[in-house]
């Protein structure tokens, strides 16, 4: 469908149509939630939480029969953690993270601490220079050592086992049961590939390491037991797909893997170990495992799917996990339920009850009485009768390809004729929107705008080939599905020609400036919020960080130089003829600000009206609640005066 002939007409009725009377109260989407993740210890006596501060998470114990908090364990400056468990009735052992940006999963440090429930023996069990002398004496001290826990042995109340990595004299990797009070280890496995990561059985033993050299083919091998020589029995570079192990049944001889297929999402495969023998278990029509189910023994039974919501398969449905979670499915209908945690004799569990307009409440589940309660909400504040509906979409590209997103509209919308705001998914490659509650598309909504993302091509969660089909097409395929989305949405009525704003993050931000320049006459304004604006640029700085970055870089972006600046937006400035706004920040180290700057003047210089907010000392997403509140407070200024929604209050 095409534009109106007169755009400047066009963007004047729209603007009188829908006047910015009402306003949006940024406080509920800039507050953070009151806890992130809980786990029960085994005796039920005590929950375990993750708390979100202004500028950092911590961990903290809370005693279950009055909630008074017992214990917390808390790093520096911008800490995160990682993961937490329970090893056994009373310690936990944490593992600690970096949050390097807003938009980002926070990165794990490698370092460990341990701490008893009432809060004593408290310790750190690893740390990157930290010279231990329980381990081995061949070990070069100076190097910087990450270890992360693969097992917390349930059948043992004092050690875990832990892969270690060392990133300078010995860059092998190799796994150590540790002690979780004295943090003296020993060398239990040493990897055959760089970069592992390890599966145990159910005795904990080390049965296969997983990792790839700086060519990042991936290699899974595997061994009967230890001591055993490891044998290679996938390597990606013959296969052409990545396996994955993912655990054992209890018989400790049927293991389960995740394999990716020649065509369509992956498949969860039992291997008979003893004879080699594979049969499908579990897998679905169109998209990947999203995660792993295990029983309280620790072996998996199923798979979560992302799919219109996120649902469960069991390898058997009538297993008695299988039963339970239907019965919950029952008790909270249109919502997604996971366990999340069970006491040692599974008599109690924690299960998160969450949708796409909830952030999610914690029930204590009592598996005799049939009786759930709750106990903590992550934002109460938010009220899913109040908030934004999200539902799942479908379409087929120029080229057939199918794709998949999500369209959310406003509360009481009929979802037609509305200000579209496309919102691209940063990452690219392996990342992809889900189903759930977002704050920053429940507050687009809040404003008027319906809001459209898609799953282009090079997506996760959709097989290998979708993955693959993104490679070297920044700019180019990948685009293109963006443009089809938003077409999509004019011709399914959601939107109308001259209404439709463009507006992402870090690649996000870099497919809404290729989108302005690509499909000039489609888009109303477009948003980069520290985004990647030159891809030679971006390409060599992954290539200065690491080998296998820049194998990474060139297999998955390019190596073509004149492809690549044409496929820059500061390169093809000129062909953007509508407003933009950029943010960024200084301390950005994965789109650095120079993309932004370099984007905003090579606008300029073809003058196209543009506008920036910059923060010296902010990073790749604005940290500060004050940065924060100014950047949606422009953005949603800058989107109400070119597509007329509401501003915020």
């Amino acid at each position: 469908m095409k534009h109106s002939k007169d755009p400047i007409v066009g963007l004047a009725l729209v603007a009188l149509a829908l006047p910015a009377i009402a306003q949006v109260d940024l406080t509920p989407y800039l507050k953070k939630d009151v806890y992130g993740d809980i786990k029960i210890s085994p005796t039920g006596e005590y929950y375990a939480v993750t708390v979100p501060t202004a500028d950092r998470t911590m961990l903290a114990v809370i005693r279950r029969s009055d909630k008074a908090f017992t214990a917390r364990v808390s790093g520096p400056q911008k800490s995160d953690i990682a993961d937490f468990h329970w090893v056994n009735d009373q310690r936990i052992v944490v593992s600690m993270a970096e949050r390097l940006s807003t938009l980002e999963s926070p990165v794990p440090t490698g370092e460990l601490h341990a701490i008893n429930a009432d809060g004593k023996l408290a310790r750190t069990l690893m740390s990157h220079y930290e010279r231990d002398t329980g381990i081995s004496a061949t070990q070069t001290f100076g190097d910087f050592y990450a270890g992360f826990l693969e097992d917390d042995l349930p059948a043992e109340d004092d050690s875990v086992l832990i892969s270690v990595q060392a990133f300078t004299a010995d860059p092998t990797t190799r796994i150590d049961r540790m002690h979780v009070v004295t943090g003296r280890r020993v060398t239990v496995a040493t990897a055959p590939v760089r970069r592992a990561r390890f599966t145990t059985d159910g005795h904990g033993e080390v049965r296969f390491a997983r990792g790839a050299g700086s060519d990042n083919v991936s290699k899974l091998y595997y061994r009967d037991a230890r001591g055993a020589d490891w044998r290679l029995i996938n390597d990606e570079a013959t296969s052409h797909r990545v396996e994955l192990a993912l655990g054992f049944a209890p018989d400790n001889r049927t293991a389960y893997l995740q394999v990716e297929q020649s065509q369509g999402p992956d498949a969860i495969v039992a291997l008979d170990t003893a004879t080699g023998q594979r049969s499908d278990v579990l897998r679905d029509a169109v998209v990947d495992p999203h995660s792993i189910i295990h029983d309280a023994a620790g072996s998996p039974v199923g798979a979560t799917y992302m799919k219109e919501r996120l649902v469960s398969r069991y390898f058997d449905e009538t297993s008695p996990p299988a039963r339970a979670q239907r019965m919950l499915e029952k008790a909270f209908p249109g919502m997604s339920v996971r366990v999340v945690s069970s006491t040692r004799d599974s008599r109690l569990s924690l299960i998160l009850v969450a949708s796409d307009r909830s952030p999610g409440d914690f029930y204590l589940f009592d598996n005799t009485t049939r009786e759930a309660s709750l106990v903590f909400s992550r934002a109460d504040w938010f009220d899913p009768a109040q908030s934004a509906q999200v539902r799942p979409i479908a379409l087929t590209a120029r080229d057939g390809l199918p794709l998949h997103g999500y369209l959310t509209v406003p509360p009481g919308s009929d979802g037609k004729r509305l200000p579209l705001v496309v919102l691209p998914h940063g990452g690219p490659f392996g990342f992809y929107d889900e189903w759930g509650f977002d704050r920053d598309t429940q507050m687009l909504a809040a404003a008027g705008y319906a809001v459209l993302q898609i799953n282009y091509r090079g997506s996760g969660n959709y097989g290998r080939t979708f993955l693959h089909a993104g490679a070297r097409e920044w700019g180019g395929a990948m685009q293109d599905d963006l443009t089809d989305a938003t077409r999509w949405a004019v011709e399914q009525g959601v939107t109308e020609a001259g209404r439709i704003c463009i507006y992402g993050a870090s690649y996000g931000g870099y497919a809404a400036l290729m989108g302005a320049a690509k499909e000039p006459d489609l888009y109303r304004c477009a948003v980069g919020y520290v985004g990647v604006y030159d891809l030679q640029m971006r390409r060599d700085d992954l290539g200065d960080s690491a080998r296998w970055l820049g194998t990474f870089a060139n297999e998955w972006m390019g190596d073509d130089d004149a492809t690549l600046a044409q496929r820059s937006p500061n390169r093809i400035a000129e062909r953007i003829k509508v407003p933009v706004f950029l943010a960024a920040g200084g301390k950005d180290s994965t789109a650095p600000i120079a993309h932004s700057q370099k984007m905003e003047k090579a606008l300029r210089a073809a003058g196209t009206p543009v506008e920036t907010l910059y923060f010296p000392t902010e990073g790749h997403g604005f940290h500060t609640e004050e940065h924060q509140r100014e950047y949606y407070t422009r953005l949603l200024e800058f989107l109400s005066r070119h597509l007329g929604g509401q501003k915020a209050g």
